[in-house]
């Protein structure tokens, strides 16, 4: 099952741009390796799943994988063929508009080339462009 909110106050939202660089969620916290986003785009949540999939395999359940962003953001959806006008489409999935330096993943408890591979492997599965980081 992919990432999406329990419950929400407004269920369709505008689109907004995404513009800048990020400010929040910019340093490692919780691990000793981390992925951090190097443009801007709309990570979907089956993106992210993905990712963590691809990461938990190459880990071989060693380590301790943190993901640090969460899709919040409704992505509405009208159907194929469908007239102009009758309002705005219903929900169809959930996206994380990420910014240029937020950390998406963090890593810890394996070894520098193990984190560099699953990454990389992750890093496929993402729209945009990624780098690999160390704790300092």
């Amino acid at each position: 099952m992919y990432l999406q909110p329990k419950k929400m106050k407004h269920r369709k939202w505008h689109k907004g741009r995404s513009k800048g660089i990020e400010t929040r969620g910019t340093e490692i916290c919780f691990g000793k390796f981390g992925l951090k986003s190097m443009g801007s785009k709309w990570i979907k949540a089956s993106q992210i799943e993905a990712s963590r999939r691809a990461i938990i395999r190459t880990l071989k359940k060693k380590g301790q994988l943190w993901i640090r962003i969460f899709p919040y953001k409704p992505m509405t959806f009208k159907g194929t063929e469908v007239s102009m006008g009758g309002g705005k489409g219903s929900v169809d999935h959930y996206v994380f508009p990420v910014k240029p330096g937020r950390i998406i993943f963090e890593l810890d408890g394996v070894r520098e080339d193990l984190a560099k591979e699953a990454f990389r492997k992750a890093s496929d599965k993402l729209p945009v462009k990624t780098k690999f980081i160390k704790r300092v």
